[in-house]
């Protein structure tokens, strides 16, 4: 594929797994697992293709609201997911989990604090997976940690400034984000990386999730390498 220009940092909603399943008569949970299939092959097709860093939306803040059958199905995808996660390692892939993680059980929280930990010098490609996030949650919890170093006289409010929030953001040791992409048909960002999609691109495609190929990852790179950025400039 010839391009112009290659995403450094791509954000990834992963939505359309219930009505995949639902198209086809299936449990919502089975979607779900399709799509964390699909998952990992991304994550091979953005290093094919020129692409440094992906976060992939995996579970937000508002999935809770969820019927509890389908939460349960999801967390318990997540145990399976982490041996595959950790396969993946062992090819220079960079774990970040990005959220608030505590609201997980604590084999997870283990789990995920060792995958992170045994990947931190992986320097190949980095897979950030949003679990428990939120955009709006994780401004709050800047906020929060800025206004206890006021607090401390460790700074004062004159020295925050956007560079010092984006230190304080999930995403600090990441690649500013370049573009989002949102399969499903739907357009919006859904309290995805809100800050850092300030002058992203967006593409959204029809295609459901489970059913994104290499193509669709393609002719969104495709789409993105075709416009051009001016970040408020002319």
């Amino acid at each position: 594929m010839e391009q112009l220009s290659v995403p450094q940092h791509i954000g990834i909603i992963m939505d359309g797994n219930g009505r995949w399943a639902k198209k086809r008569h299936l449990p919502r949970n089975m979607g779900h697992k399709q799509g964390a299939a699909v998952f990992k092959k991304t994550i091979n097709w953005c290093r094919e293709l020129g692409v440094k860093c992906a976060t992939f939306y995996a579970f937000s803040t508002e999935n809770w609201k969820r019927p509890a059958d389908e939460v349960d199905g999801i967390i318990n995808l997540l145990r399976q997911y982490i041996k595959d996660i950790r396969s993946m390692a062992k090819e220079n892939v960079r774990f970040i989990f990005i959220g608030d993680i505590n609201a997980f059980a604590e084999d997870i929280r283990t789990e995920l604090a060792s995958i992170s930990s045994d990947t931190a010098e992986n320097d190949g490609f980095i897979a950030a997976v949003a679990l428990n996030y939120g955009g709006r949650a994780e401004l709050a919890k800047a906020a929060r940690e800025l206004a206890e170093l006021v607090k401390s006289s460790e700074i004062s409010v004159s020295d925050i400034t956007e560079e010092l929030i984006e230190q304080h953001l999930y995403t600090v040791e990441m690649p500013a984000l370049d573009l989002v992409l949102r399969p499903s048909g739907e357009q919006r960002l859904s309290n995805f990386l809100i800050w850092q999609a300030a002058y992203a691109e967006f593409v959204f495609m029809d295609v459901l999730w489970p059913d994104f190929t290499k193509k669709d990852l393609e002719y969104a790179l495709e789409q993105y390498a075709s416009r051009r950025r001016r970040f408020g400039g002319i």
